[in-house]
């Protein structure tokens, strides 16, 4: 018998290869917005459509010495989660109940966009130093897991 990845797993191993598209110089996030075992959206971190990507212009965060999980707003790109709801959105997709597979813990900024969009849970693979996220997970009833 083939020995087959669980679902978990299988779209998991689908956001870390689209984690590969990310033009971030600083990390490479991809996430997966799935409902009943579909694909509904992906999204990457990188610069807006059209707009030159960091590789080439510089990361505007680094130059600023700006730490991981502060000041979003100084970054010139969408997070990952951001430009699945966007993808979504574009091409006429409700995503409300889905589940989100990230490879890493959403921001705050992103936290409250999953909750608004009526995901209903997050599944990922590696933290991000964010505890207010944490909280409005909690308070919203999102449910959270981590797996390998």
């Amino acid at each position: 018998m083939v020995n087959r990845p669980d679902w978990d797993q299988y779209f998991m191993e689908i956001a870390a290869v689209v984690a590969s598209r990310s033009t971030c110089m600083r990390r490479q996030v991809g996430s997966l917005l799935v409902l009943n075992k579909r694909i509904l959206a992906t999204g990457y971190n990188g610069a807006p459509v059209g707009l030159a990507h960091c590789g080439e212009i510089g990361c505007l965060r680094q130059e600023m010495q700006v730490p991981s999980g502060e000041r979003h707003e100084l970054c010139r790109g969408l997070h990952a989660e951001q430009n699945a709801i966007i993808q979504a959105a574009v091409h006429g997709v409700a995503i409300m109940h889905s589940n989100l597979y990230c490879t890493h813990y959403p921001c705050a900024v992103c936290a409250k966009m999953l909750v608004n969009a009526g995901v209903k849970s997050i599944i990922l693979a590696d933290n991000y130093p964010d505890s207010l996220a944490k909280k409005i997970f909690s308070e919203a009833g999102v449910q959270v897991k981590f797996i390998v």
